[in-house]
C-alpha cells in the first residue's frame, strides 16, 4: 500500500528541490543562500548540484512545475517572495496535481488498484487567505524596490513620511491593507524602508485608499508623496487625472473624497482611469500631500518614477 503523500515525498519534493536549487544557483545565489532559501542543508544543495538526487522526468518536464520553479526562483532571488509565499504557491500546485492530475496518475501507477476506485482527493483552496495576503505583500515589495532604486525619491517624501500600500481584493478595513511599518523616511538623502510589509500598519494612507474604493473604483494601491505643483503638472501632461480635495480630517475623510471623486467621475475632462492623483494643498497644521492611486503597488511606484 502506498499513499499519495509518499509520491509527493519520494518523487515530487526531491525533483522540485533539485530544480529550485539549480535555478537559484543560476541566479547567482551561493550554496549557503540556496540552503537557507529552501530550508535544507548545504550538503543537500551540493548533492542536487552534482546530480546525486534522481529527478522524476514527468514532474521535471511538466510545464506547470517548470513555470512555478522559475517564478519562485525569481521571487526568492529578488526578495519579492517570502519563504512563506513560496511554500504556499508550491503547496497549491501539489494539491492541484493530486486531484486527478499528474500526482494522481503517478499514484495510480504505483497502486494499480486505484484506477478502478472512485477516490477524490481534497484540494487546498488556491484562493486561500494566506495566499492572497502573501501575494499582496510581495506586490508591495516590488513597488518598494522601484522606489528605493530611484536615486532621488527621498526628496519626494513628506515630513510625515511616505507609505506604499496595497489591499486585498475584498478589503473593507485598515487591517486588510499592507504597508510599511513605521513608514518610508528620508535618512541622509536615501529612502529607507525600516521593515517588511505588514497588514494594518498604515492607518492614514490606507484610509485614503479605502475611502477611494468606497466610490466603486477598482483601485488597490496608494502612495503618498510631497505636494509639488511641478510634479502634479507632469502627471497631468502624461494624461493622469488629478483631483483636489480640501480636508484631511479623519472624521470627514470618506465624505470629502466621495464628493470630489463623484464630481471627477461625472466630468468628461477629468474622468478617472486606473491610475490617478488625489491631492490637497495643506492648511493650518496640515502638510500638503499628494496620493498616487492605482491598481497595484508596482504600477503606482512606476508612475511616480516616470513623472518625478
Amino acid at each position: 500500500m502506498k499513499f499519495i503523500e509518499e509520491i509527493v515525498i519520494e518523487a515530487f519534493l526531491p525533483t522540485l528541490r533539485s530544480l529550485l536549487a539549480e535555478a537559484l544557483r543560476e541566479r547567482g545565489l551561493t550554496q549557503r543562500e540556496v540552503a537557507d532559501a529552501l530550508g535544507i542543508s548545504q550538503s543537500a544543495v551540493s548533492k542536487y548540484a552534482h546530480g546525486e538526487v534522481a529527478r522524476n522526468e514527468r514532474i521535471a518536464t511538466d510545464d506547470r512545475v517548470v513555470d512555478l520553479v522559475e517564478r519562485v526562483a525569481d521571487g526568492l532571488a529578488s526578495g519579492d517572495m517570502s519563504r512563506v509565499q513560496a511554500l504556499v504557491e508550491l503547496e497549491v500546485l501539489i494539491r492541484q496535481l493530486e486531484d486527478g492530475d499528474l500526482l494522481a496518475e503517478l499514484h495510480e501507477s504505483a497502486m494499480p488498484a486505484l484506477s478502478a476506485a472512485d477516490i477524490d482527493f481534497s484540494v487546498h483552496d488556491p484562493d486561500s487567505r494566506i495566499r492572497q495576503t502573501e501575494q499582496v505583500r510581495a506586490s508591495v515589495r516590488r513597488g518598494l524596490r522601484t522606489l528605493t532604486s530611484m536615486g532621488d525619491f527621498s526628496q519626494f517624501i513628506p515630513n510625515v513620511g511616505s507609505n506604499l500600500v496595497e489591499c486585498l481584493a475584498d478589503a473593507t478595513a485598515v487591517d486588510d491593507v499592507a504597508g510599511v511599518p513605521g513608514r518610508i523616511f528620508d535618512v541622509k538623502g536615501r529612502a529607507t524602508v525600516p521593515a517588511d510589509p505588514e497588514f494594518g500598519v498604515s492607518e492614514h494612507v490606507a484610509s485614503v485608499l479605502l475611502a477611494t474604493r468606497q466610490q466603486g473604483l477598482p483601485v488597490r494601491a496608494a502612495l503618498n508623496i510631497s505636494y509639488d505643483p511641478a510634479v502634479l503638472s507632469a502627471f497631468e501632461a502624461a494624461g493622469y487625472a488629478t483631483v483636489q480635495f480640501d480636508s484631511e480630517a479623519s472624521d470627514a475623510l470618506e465624505e470629502t473624497i466621495a464628493k470630489v471623486i463623484s464630481a471627477a467621475q461625472s466630468s468628461k475632462e477629468a474622468s478617472l482611469a486606473e491610475t490617478f492623483v488625489l491631492y490637497q494643498t495643506g492648511g493650518f497644521g496640515i502638510e500638503p500631500i499628494s496620493y498616487v492611486i492605482g491598481p497595484d503597488a508596482p504600477t503606482v511606484a512606476a508612475a511616480v518614477r516616470q513623472r518625478t
